[in-house]
């Protein structure tokens, strides 16, 4: 009931914002179908909240309210204008670092009780918040050098409270992944729950600033040497779970496009380089920065043509195994080349379609994506639909989601949605062939294979040492499943006919009240909307 009741505040916050406008997000449940009914005769007939403002301000507005994790959503659809209309998504930058900020008071009482010192005796000076976000806002300040001078740098501190409100959130998304697991059949495959998951781990790591320190630090030592991007160097004395400082960077905002251009810069060198970067980490390092909005990226003019990339807010990082890197870069490789048939291989070969579905239906069905979007002008292109195409596949095919790919697609997607912004004729798939050529020549040359090969000794050499204890693991295994008389195993493990039984009763108990919750919830919505209308 207290989850119930947050989804029915964030309905109503939205109802009030008059921000339930109509999107197609498919064929719903009947209950669902029936609540967004109602919403929308609110919409029709109920009163309009800032009858002069626009959608996007309303909807910007009410995930204000709702709080951080509605906030990371607005982030997301900011950068995706060929996915909703480009109007909203220009009025929903808005959530990416002009957020309302906490007063400079707070900031310094939360810096005390984190570092153990008042934050005049380790600043030289702290101004007021020139940036807020939905975690943590950034104040300018200076710390005294050895010479007596001073240098400038950023002071990021957590909201307050921040934890206890994604808490909530993330606990009233883990009940409705569960309810529609328990629900929808055909739902499953998505794996809500460890996709929620997912969320969780990530957020957790956010909410402490040192492991946000910490990232930052490693992708610098990963990166060294990279032309085109670096990283800001941390202060780690003035570094805590709630505070961070870091060196102030200078660069100008990568979607100010007037000043990038008054700099000299080339807009659609930018953009490459931003769409370089992420490949390059993603697929050679199998570590990226998975939050990369225009809010956390920033261009510093160098003489180059694209400048350099300076990438802030480290909270949100992803990880690639080896074998997911290579496999990243073989399928968006296959695209480039329109080899869909390998392309289907590496989907087999990587778990990620049965072995029981055809590789070669399942290459046709690519061809399906692959086809109507290279050698198309990328302003052509909708997104939107080809999304839609690859969730019919998966559904086609039983792919189950991957949810350790889910930072990667997501990612993807923003930056592309970035580059984009820059060079609205900017074509990923053009981009990218370079730098996934280079890479699986690499990888797949006598060099790469020689360096698997080393790689596959060390893990065989680990193996054997630890043999011993394996073989001693599986003879106790082997005994407790053995029956009495030490070799029928259906005799050592079986359930007996009571406990079967309750197994059945228990599982029919599960299902009954996520049924009965789906239908209160449809009808508290209803309920509510019915009587905003009134």
């Amino acid at each position: 009931m207290r989850n119930l009741g947050r989804l029915m505040r964030a309905a109503w916050v939205l109802s009030r914002y008059d921000a339930l406008f109509a999107i197609d997000a498919g064929e719903p449940p009947a209950p669902v179908r029936a609540a967004r009914a109602v919403a929308r005769l609110r919409q029709t007939f109920g009163r309009t909240h800032g009858a002069d403002s626009s959608e996007g301000d309303r909807l910007a507005a009410a995930m204000t309210e709702l709080g951080p994790s509605y906030i990371k959503l607005g982030q997301f659809l900011a950068t995706r204008p060929d996915v909703i209309d480009p109007a909203l998504a220009k009025d929903l930058t808005q959530l990416q670092d002009r957020l309302p900020p906490f007063d400079t008071a707070t900031a310094k009482a939360i810096i005390e009780d984190d570092l153990g010192k008042p934050a005049d005796s380790l600043f030289a000076g702290m101004g007021d918040a020139i940036a807020a976000a939905s975690i943590a806002q950034v104040h300018k300040g200076t710390v005294p050098a050895p010479d007596g001078s001073t240098r400038d740098v950023a002071i990021k501190v957590l909201r307050p409270d921040v934890e206890r409100r994604f808490a909530n959130d993330l606990d009233a998304f883990f009940w409705v992944a569960r309810l529609v697991d328990r629900t929808l059949p055909s739902a499953r495959r998505l794996k809500l729950v460890d996709t929620v998951q997912t969320l969780a781990d990530s957020v957790k790591l956010e909410m402490d600033l040192r492991l946000e320190a910490a990232a930052m630090s490693e992708m610098a030592e990963r990166t060294r040497g990279d032309a085109g991007f670096r990283t800001p160097a941390i202060d780690w004395e003035r570094t805590s779970k709630r505070v961070m400082t870091l060196e102030w960077i200078n660069g100008i905002p990568i979607g100010d496009k007037a000043q990038l251009a008054a700099a000299g810069l080339d807009l659609k060198a930018v953009a490459a380089n931003v769409i370089n970067t992420f490949l390059t980490h993603a697929v050679r390092e199998g570590y990226f920065h998975a939050d990369m909005h225009p809010g956390n990226l920033f261009v510093e003019a160098d003489g180059s043509p694209a400048g350099t990339l300076v990438a802030v807010d480290y909270g949100i990082m992803g990880r690639l195994s080896p074998k997911e890197s290579r496999f990243l870069a073989e399928i968006l490789f296959g695209f480039v080349m329109r080899d869909y048939r390998r392309v289907a291989e590496v989907h087999f070969e990587a778990g990620y379609v049965p072995e029981t579905k055809s590789v070669d239906a399942f290459a046709q069905a690519l061809r399906a994506i692959g086809e109507p979007i290279l050698g198309r002008e990328a302003n052509e292109i909708s997104m939107a639909r080809l999304l839609g195409q690859l969730f019919e596949v998966t559904d086609q095919f039983d792919m189950a989601t991957r949810p350790e790919l889910i930072m990667l697609q997501k990612t993807m997607v923003v930056v592309e949605g970035v580059a984009r912004d820059l060079d609205p004729d900017f074509n990923m798939w053009t981009t990218a062939e370079p730098i996934l050529r280079q890479w699986l020549e690499s990888r797949i040359g006598p060099e790469g294979r020689l360096q698997d090969a080393v790689r596959g000794a060390e893990r065989m050499g680990r193996l054997m040492g630890d043999l011993p204890e394996l073989l001693e693991t599986a003879e106790r295994a082997a005994r407790s499943l053995a029956g009495p008389d030490g070799n029928s195993m259906g005799e050592g493990l079986r359930l007996h006919p009571d406990t079967a039984r309750a197994i059945a009763e228990a599982q029919a108990r599960q299902e009954r009240p996520g049924r009965i919750a789906l239908w209160i919830g449809a009808i508290a919505l209803t309920v509510i909307a019915v009587s905003a209308v009134i």
